[in-house]
């Protein structure tokens, strides 16, 4: 567990593979209660090969000094993050 918000990562290894690469986090808040936006790609076995860019938004709460994720959502598409970027756009200009 990161005691850090700069210490929290998507990167997850098997067998001394990344099968998740983190490639980029942007983090929308902090406190008790942090939200991080992260970029990656997922190794397909069957390809041998990472996929496209990915995204996912994980929201973390600090506890006895440490961060623990609570929830996540996963953005399916780059169809779904340009439709979720393209309604949040026209709420803002509200």
């Amino acid at each position: 567990m990161a005691e850090h918000i700069d210490d929290l990562t998507i990167n997850y290894e098997e067998d001394d593979l990344l099968v998740v690469k983190e490639l980029d986090k942007a983090v929308l808040s902090k406190g008790a209660w942090t939200t991080i936006m992260f970029r990656f790609q997922q190794w397909d076995k069957k390809k041998e090969a990472y996929s496209p860019d990915r995204y996912t938004i994980r929201r973390y709460r600090k506890l006895k000094g440490v961060y623990k994720q609570q929830n996540k959502f996963n953005i399916s598409s780059r169809d779904q993050a340009n439709k979720i970027i393209e309604v949040l756009s026209g709420w803002l200009d509200d």
